[in-house]
């Protein structure tokens, strides 16, 4: 191999492992920062929320799984039963062009109103920008943030993954859980389930 070549490729793999690989969310970790403008067109930058409990809610209005949680109330009971001056509830859409659960900023709004929904901000995602970084896989798809901006929780949003709306009843939301372990200062048990849900239509 010539010197030029050699030279060549160290120089190629000195560039590839200066490139930082996207790493999954970790509990106990700094969840990834973003910066996003709502569907009311407010600014909403991750970093600007320390001090206050943070939930991520990865939605898709027409996923049978969101419309479970949607049409019995249960998500918007969880929303009521962690709202204070100290948690910020913020609803995700990552549904690209052309996909299914894609919408403008006004018919987001006119399905978070419809729904009696209160989503401290909802945030679409068209580029799958923000769920990646989160490596969100599921609608719903659910992450608590802790007030040192640490995950403190990421997976289900309860323990019955059936779409049947009946399941709900008897399972454990592990949101509501989560939060009540927090205020309680106590670390999230689970910190982490599995997703259920349709697929974030990326």
């Amino acid at each position: 191999m010539t010197p030029l070549k050699t030279l060549a490729l160290s120089t190629a793999a000195a560039v590839m492992l200066a490139i930082p690989a996207m790493a999954a969310p970790q509990i106990g970790a700094p969840a990834p920062d973003f910066t996003a403008t709502d569907t009311k067109g407010n600014a909403v930058t991750l970093s600007d929320l320390k001090g206050k409990n943070v939930i991520l809610e990865w939605t898709n209005h027409d996923c049978p799984f969101v419309i479970k949680h949607y049409d019995s109330g249960n998500m918007q009971k969880a929303q009521k039963a962690v709202a204070d001056e100290d948690t910020v509830w913020i609803s995700i859409v990552s549904s690209a062009p052309g996909k299914q659960g894609h919408v403008s900023a006004e018919k987001a709004n006119m399905i978070v109103t419809a729904a009696g929904a209160t989503p401290t901000h909802k945030i679409l995602d068209p580029s799958g920008e923000i769920g990646k970084a989160y490596d969100a896989k599921t609608t719903p798809h659910m992450f608590v943030i802790g007030k040192d901006g640490n995950m403190a929780y990421m997976g289900a949003i309860d323990s019955n993954s059936s779409p049947r709306q009946s399941a709900i009843e008897g399972a454990t939301n592990y949101i509501t859980t989560a939060m009540a372990n927090i205020g309680m200062g106590k670390a999230p048990d689970p910190a982490q389930t599995q997703p259920y849900g349709c697929s974030v239509k990326y």
